[in-house]
């Protein structure tokens, strides 16, 4: 069974007044133990743990959890400074409270206990109401501190759910729910700050349109069912052809898709166009009624590449590659076509592909 050691024994909502303080007295000498117990049978709230043999002090803390540890300085075989230190040092006790007990009121000793990381010093055998007054309030300080972990931990637990709700709410907002793809207001939103961002850096922005080949055939023959499996395969044929990072793929519409394409050539638009023409068409999709004459499940893609400019619409760059959308479907359909009307001669631009 595993055991947090970092929660307060009476769970994380128990308030620390109704929690009791779990004692654990380390000392060879069991007539100070019969004090210390006597001590504090009575009180009530205070329960208490006796550990007489140094070997087992730590074993015995892990196991027992205690919120006040009083640790004498003498015992055979090791110094208690040792044990505070080795206490320090084990995550489940590192922040328990440690009395030390000690023979004498020594300012050496005293200091060398504090060093080790001791957070009280006594002479034994101390007054019942001082020993008392002292585990009370040693013992609350601790409790305290571990709810105020347990509650930031708590907070900081909702604060990563809710930016992963943020995160997947965000996801479907801007995916298409049958491809996965982003859909057509990201891809509007995207399109928009990516032709921003050419204006101002007067770079060449290129969107490509992707249209299945005869699809309204292939679901009159194959149902709407295989039609949805043959556009997620579709979909994820194009997401797995894209070349750079900035590149997006997003579902158009019907069995429409659009790749937009930030700082990229007409030349670099075409070859990524052939690769995802070529890719489409090795997945042999069968379609007996393809009008292309191979059977199989086919593409056709029109492309446009532009300069953005000031007071010059998006639609531009989408009607354009409409265009060669249109012409490749007129010419035969399962090929690239390219429109340049839409490039202003001469205009700049550079291949990130």
């Amino acid at each position: 069974m595993t055991i947090d050691l970092t929660r307060p024994p009476g769970g994380p909502t128990a308030s620390p007044a109704d929690v009791p303080a779990m004692v654990l007295l380390v000392d060879d000498q069991t007539i100070v133990a019969e004090a210390v117990r006597r001590a504090l049978v009575d009180e009530e709230g205070i329960d208490f743990h006796y550990c007489p043999r140094s070997d087992d002090a730590m074993a015995t803390a892990i196991e027992t959890r205690p919120t006040v540890i009083l640790q004498d300085l003498v015992m055979p075989g090791t110094d208690g400074l040792s044990l505070v230190k080795a206490y320090r040092a084990n995550p489940a006790t590192r922040d328990v409270p440690i009395i030390v007990l000690s023979t004498q009121e020594e300012p050496v000793i005293k200091s060398a206990a504090f060093a080790s990381g001791a957070n009280d010093y006594l002479v034994k055998l101390p007054d019942r109401i001082e020993l008392v007054a002292r585990i009370r309030y040693h013992s609350r300080s601790y409790l305290n501190l571990l709810q105020r972990d347990e509650a930031y931990r708590a907070l900081r637990q909702s604060q990563q759910q809710l930016l992963e709700a943020n995160l997947e709410l965000r996801r479907l907002t801007h995916s298409d729910g049958l491809t996965g793809l982003s859909n057509r207001r990201y891809l509007d939103e995207y399109l928009a700050a990516e032709w921003r961002r050419g204006t101002r850096e007067r770079s060449e922005l290129s969107l490509l349109m992707i249209d299945v080949d005869n699809f309204k055939l292939y679901n009159d023959t194959y149902g709407h069912v295989s039609g949805d499996n043959v556009l997620k395969q579709i979909a994820s044929t194009i997401e797995r052809c894209l070349g750079q990072s900035g590149d997006l793929a997003a579902r158009f519409g019907g069995e429409e898709f659009a790749v937009v394409m930030p700082a990229t050539s007409p030349g670099a638009a075409r070859l990524l166009g052939e690769k995802i023409r070529l890719a489409v068409e090795a997945l042999r999709l069968r379609h007996a009624h393809s009008s292309t004459g191979n059977h199989t499940v086919t593409i056709s893609i029109g492309g446009a590449s532009i300069v953005p400019a000031p007071g010059l619409p998006t639609t531009l760059l989408i009607e354009a590659a409409d265009r060669a959308l249109y012409r490749a479907k007129h010419e035969g359909k399962n090929r690239v076509e390219i429109d340049r009307s839409s490039t202003p001669p001469g205009s700049g631009g550079f291949d990130a592909h």
